[in-house]
């Protein structure tokens, strides 16, 4: 005996006479929408791979490995708002771009170049990046005291010696169980000793120096806000 499969039902009440048709999706249907909306999200992937692939990298900007262990950071802190202090142009901001988007989250990121501010929107827009990426051309002491709301993970990579002075500056937008990222702070620890003894002074941080990459031969401070 051929078995039918019912595309539709109806449901009757005894009492009021039919109240509803139902239509569920079958099985193949529902497989090729699934196919469907994958297959942008594949291309996309793709895209940006060659894009970062053939990223022109400038001497300031982060090395691949530092790049990769900042979008980790962003995912697994599960960071919603995030600042970059020094864009240059944009090759950190990209990757942490895309755990931001993932998060459903959204990066600021300060540049005060112009011409590497517009490098890297352009470099945004390549990676299609731009509803999870703001940036700001200007001198970050000047921008981040119009900051406004608060945020959980900051990336600093501009002037060594004005470290402390973003920090300080950025310090109460920030939430317990921020992650700030300090950028060269081997080679360029001099530069930055009262930002280093600012943080190991105060009770609500934790602070570790570790490298993520060889390639300059430097490292980063990775501190935890406490409360």
């Amino acid at each position: 005996m051929k078995r039918l499969r019912l595309a539709h039902w109806l449901v009757v009440c005894s009492a009021c006479g039919p109240i509803a048709w139902f239509s569920p999706a079958p099985a193949a249907a529902a497989e090729n929408q699934q196919a469907a909306q994958s297959a942008p999200a594949a291309e996309l992937e793709r895209t940006r791979q060659d894009f970062v692939k053939n990223f022109q990298r400038i001497g300031l900007n982060t090395t691949p490995g530092d790049a990769a262990f900042l979008r980790i950071m962003v995912e697994i802190s599960g960071a919603q708002r995030g600042v970059e202090v020094g864009t240059a142009t944009g090759y950190g901001a990209i990757h942490m771009g895309c755990g931001f988007e993932r998060n459903a989250g959204h990066l600021t990121t300060i540049e005060i170049d112009p011409r590497m501010a517009e490098a890297a929107r352009q470099n945004i827009a390549g990676m299609k990046l731009e509803k999870s990426i703001s940036i700001v051309q200007g001198d970050a002491l000047k921008v981040i005291p119009k900051l406004e709301g608060q945020f959980d993970f900051v990336f600093l990579d501009a002037v060594k010696r004005d470290y402390l002075k973003y920090f300080k500056g950025l310090e109460p937008l920030l939430k317990p169980g921020t992650v700030i990222i300090a950028d060269n702070v081997i080679q360029s620890a001099r530069e930055m000793q009262d930002f280093f003894d600012a943080v190991r002074q105060d009770p609500n941080y934790r602070m570790v120096i570790l490298r993520a990459s060889d390639e300059k031969k430097d490292g980063m401070a990775v501190i935890y806000k406490l409360k």
